[in-house]
């Protein structure tokens, strides 16, 4: 270690003795001098007198947050780096911090090893930089959007989220679906400047392709058949704030060169238009496909796939951090009983082992299902094993996902199709399969219409509409009335 590196001062600021002695302690040995402080008023007096190249604070203290003590500390003339220190690992936590700007985030409790080699990243990056910090940028705290985490692949989400939450650069999630990609891009909208601004959300795979470009840019009176008058587009709808491109990777080639061109020009050509419109909107797209694989088999532009990945941010999927099913389990219950106003049930170990175990290849969307129908199906306060759904393999998970059909129910539409005449099968088939569900769901929910369009997954008037068009206005239907 040279000289340079021996002089370099670390302020500890925690009112945990046995943290401040393991710290003080193992960094010691490295050379650096480190000083202790264990309340926010003692650190702030210690950090005002200056000379500090690192900081590490607790968010809780006796008398303060570490996040104000962030902020005032990055007031100060020639601040330290801060690495702020929590046993609490939410994402509002994480994405504050690096919001506010700190250099970095841990989750207590940490490995010492870690810590060592962030100190040298530290030290390094102000070698190289050569100038510290002037100010903190001032912006309005406002609430995170609900991603739940403690896993260390998640903890490093949010701190993409936070650094990259009050810039305008285009962002690019990547993850499988229902991973909550939409969740990040509001949390990068809900998080920056443009929060009061509106966030706009476009499903670039379940709009037709000759669609798909009115939809974004809007149309002209007169346009195409059918375009009875002037119709703004999402583009021009976000004037101001966010734009979720969802899954980006399904856009037509046809209209990936207009793309290209709205993101460079910053203007739309509504179609039938002869003239453009300018925009201002942060434009986040989000696909559950390898678009460089795609762009090297020439399905998508490799001009565009640059352009939209200024600042990558991949979710992993659920099999990789099985540790948050836990706290995801209870999130999801306390959401559930706040929606039917109703106490909130608990998870018995056994049930939460065993939701910890399935592999989950629908991923948070699919867990919090489970969860749903768990709630349902227990009589009482406590969901217990037998309260969770099937065996997945009776019932694949991630089903209506891309997943095949189960052999028996694909089985029984192909015998119910012999009996349909030509041009009618699709709305008769759909129509049984529909019935049916609804029938399920209202046995299981005893009759109760809003539990049951939460099971279903729909609105509860599309469902007081299903049930009067099939003639189960009585709630729950018989065995027989099938």
């Amino acid at each position: 270690m040279t000289e340079n590196e021996r002089s370099v001062r670390v302020l500890v600021v925690d009112d945990e003795p046995s943290l401040r002695f393991v710290l003080s302690r193992g960094l010691g040995k490295l050379g650096y001098q480190v000083e202790l402080a264990e309340r926010f008023s003692e650190g702030m007096a210690a950090l005002e007198a200056g000379g500090y190249d690192v900081a590490f604070f607790d968010i809780v203290m006796p008398d303060g947050s570490g996040l104000d003590l962030l902020t005032r500390t990055l007031e100060l003339h020639d601040p330290p780096s801060v690495v702020v220190m929590t046993a609490e690992a939410t994402m509002k936590n994480a994405v504050e911090a690096m919001r506010r700007g700190a250099f970095d985030y841990l989750t207590k409790p940490f490995d010492l090893k870690e810590v060592e080699s962030l100190v040298a990243r530290i030290v390094e990056y102000r070698r190289q930089v050569r100038s510290s910090r002037t100010g903190a940028q001032k912006t309005k705290p406002v609430a995170a959007g609900e991603i739940v985490g403690r896993s260390p692949a998640m903890q490093e989400v949010f701190k993409l989220i936070g650094r990259a939450a009050n810039s305008d650069a285009t962002i690019l999630v990547t993850g499988p679906t229902g991973a909550g990609k939409e969740l990040v891009a509001r949390a990068l909208w809900s998080n920056s400047p443009r929060a009061d601004a509106p966030f706009v959300t476009v499903n670039c795979a379940a709009i037709p392709g000759q669609l798909l470009e009115s939809e974004l840019f809007g149309h002209m009176k007169g346009a195409f058949t059918g375009a009875h008058e002037d119709r703004k587009g999402k583009f021009a709808q976000a004037h101001g704030g966010v734009i979720l491109l969802d899954e980006v990777g399904d856009m037509p080639l046809s209209l990936q060169a207009k793309m290209l061109r709205v993101l460079q020009e910053r203007e739309v050509y509504p179609v039938g238009a002869v003239r453009s419109t300018k925009i201002d909107v942060r434009v986040v797209a989000a696909t559950n496909r390898d678009l460089a694989a795609d762009v090297a088999e020439g399905r998508f532009r490799e001009d565009l796939y640059h352009r939209l990945n200024v600042v990558p941010i991949q979710l992993p999927p659920l099999s990789r951090r099985k540790e948050d099913i836990p706290a995801l389990v209870e999130h999801f219950l306390e959401k559930i009983a706040a929606a039917f106003n109703e106490p909130r049930k608990s998870v018995t170990p056994e049930a939460m082992e065993a939701l910890q175990n399935q592999p989950w290849p629908g991923n948070v969307r699919e867990l919090e299902n489970a969860v749903r129908r768990a709630v349902l199906m227990a009589p009482g306060a406590t969901i217990s094993r037998e309260n969770l759904p099937a065996d997945p393999v009776a019932f694949p998970a991630g089903w209506g996902e891309g997943a095949p059909l189960p052999t028996t129910l694909e089985q029984a539409v192909v015998a119910a199709m012999a009996g349909i005449p030509d041009g009618d099968l699709h709305h008769r088939i759909v129509g049984r399969v529909e019935r049916a569900l609804i029938e399920e769901a209202l046995r299981r929910t005893g009759g109760v219409q809003t539990k049951a369009a939460t099971l279903l997954g729909v609105n509860r008037n599309t469902l007081m509409k299903k049930v009067a068009e099939m003639g189960l206005r009585e709630g729950v239907p018989s065995p027989e009335g099938r």
